[in-house]
């Protein structure tokens, strides 16, 4: 094979190289692909000029300036290429030394050369500099592969092997061409001394492209490595922002028990006094009988009480018997002035079923204490509980004065009667509809008649239910 055919052949194979080089660099965008482009850019600019034809179209004082100093800009890429993969500054900084002045005194040769090629030409003068600067070059190449193949890892070993087949090729083609051997035999491109320049050209291509695809392997490696390690903190701030979102929550549970604690707390006292004061006044009266049943009641409701002063759910069918049993005391206390009755659903069943506790006796008592009280003919109480969608429908109605009319009367009295007992049931169902997310309220209703006369209070209340397994506090 003639050298024109294979300097051909030679050329195609590096602009493929290029040519995958420019899309890498494309998708990339790491400015060592750049370095590396611009490298064999110069090389294919150098060995074009080789190739009949394109030559043609330049001077021959062009031609001596391009074959002499395009090698030379090649190195300074080359420098900077090596500085890119292994950061010289901290692995090999007496080496990045040479290196940069090694590039001024590349940019002095090009100076030189300029001037002898395009304003006076002195022969000797060119292939004296351009002896002298070729060894510079095998020089720093000959203490650089050492030093780059002391590293350790992949890239320094493959930097280390491409450039010392450049370094061979290039003192293999300088040897040949001093030695005249191209002369043996001029048609066989074995014996043109570019033919291994071109030969460890093309070895430092293979390695240096093997090494850009190991390197872009362990970058992937370490971005996929480094994804993860983002996805797990990730997760992990995720976890913790749901842990401290739990203890908040938790937190804020304990405070809602703690409050309805300290509101039931307040509410039994009140409950009591009104009791005792029941009892006092059938001692007062010495009506014996009427004490004996009281306190029979008092003792059975004050276990219920004492049982479920501990529970922030207790079952329904508890609650009715402290009610029915709250009922037949104040009955009593207030000489049989009013039936009551207490009605369910039969399909309700009532040990299955927990709501909060001392919630629909206050709204008793105050049906008691301001409706019928005032009332002079016999009153009634009736106490309705039906489930719903979401809990159940507790009804208090009772047929007393209304409350405009309490209102009027108790406000000629001298002592009139604060309802803390339903303030602080308000207060409680608030921190339950809080606490749980099911719909709690109240609603109060005027009952009149076809006149619009007063006839009664309606008291409609809207509980929250679980299943009956009661928590200790």
């Amino acid at each position: 094979m003639h050298f024109t055919t294979w300097n051909l052949l030679f050329t195609g194979m590096v602009s493929s190289i290029l040519l995958l080089n420019l899309v890498q660099w494309n998708i990339y965008r790491e400015r060592i692909y750049g370095f590396y482009a611009l490298y064999m850019l110069a090389w294919l600019v150098y060995f074009s000029l080789r190739v009949d034809g394109l030559n043609a179209s330049l001077s021959t004082n062009a031609q001596n300036f391009v074959r002499a100093t395009v090698p030379m800009l090649a190195y300074v890429v080359y420098f900077s290429f090596i500085d890119s993969l292994l950061q010289l500054r901290r692995t090999i900084p007496r080496l990045l030394w040479l290196f940069d002045w090694t590039r001024f005194l590349i940019l002095g040769y090009v100076v030189l050369i300029g001037v002898v090629c395009f304003a006076h030409w002195n022969e000797p003068l060119y292939t004296s500099a351009h002896a002298v600067i070729r060894l510079i070059i095998i020089g720093l190449a000959t203490y650089a592969i050492p030093q780059i193949s002391r590293l350790k890892g992949v890239v320094p070993r493959y930097l280390a092997l491409g450039s010392g087949l450049l370094l061979a090729g290039a003192v293999a083609s300088m040897i040949m061409s001093t030695g005249q051997v191209y002369t043996i035999n001029p048609n066989s491109f074995l014996f043109a001394p570019l033919t291994y320049l071109e030969f460890g050209i093309m070895g430092e291509l293979t390695c240096f492209t093997l090494l850009l695809g190991y390197s872009q392997r362990q970058g992937a490696i370490k971005s996929a490595i480094v994804e993860q390690e983002l996805a797990r903190e990730r997760e992990r701030h995720q976890r913790e922002q749901i842990e401290a979102e739990l203890v908040a929550e938790k937190l804020q549970q304990q405070i809602s028990a703690v409050q309805i604690k300290a509101l039931r707390s307040q509410m039994n006292p009140h409950f009591f006094y009104n009791s005792l004061n029941a009892i006092r006044l059938f001692v007062l009266q010495n009506d014996s009988d009427n004490a004996d049943k009281f306190l029979v009641k008092f003792s059975r409701l004050m276990r219920l009480i004492l049982e479920n002063s501990r529970q922030e759910w207790v079952t329904l069918a508890s609650e009715l018997e402290q009610l029915q049993l709250y009922l037949e005391l104040e009955q009593l206390r207030f000489s049989n002035k009013f039936d009551f009755s207490i009605r369910t659903d039969p399909a309700l069943f009532q040990d299955a079923v927990s709501i909060p506790p001392m919630i629909i006796q206050p709204y008793i008592e105050n049906a008691i204490l301001h409706g019928i009280a005032y009332k002079k003919s016999r009153g009634n109480i009736t106490v309705c509980i039906q489930p719903n969608q979401h809990g159940l429908d507790c009804s208090i109605e009772d047929d007393g004065v209304g409350r405009q009319k309490s209102a009027e009367l108790k406000s000629k009295t001298v002592s009139s009667h604060t309802s803390v007992g339903l303030k602080v049931t308000e207060e409680r169902l608030q921190l339950i509809r809080q606490q749980t997310g099911q719909p709690s309220q109240v609603v109060i209703l005027d009952k009149v008649d076809a006149e619009q006369k007063p006839t009664g209070t309606k008291v409609e209340i809207h509980l929250p239910i679980q299943s009956a397994r009661p928590e200790s506090e």
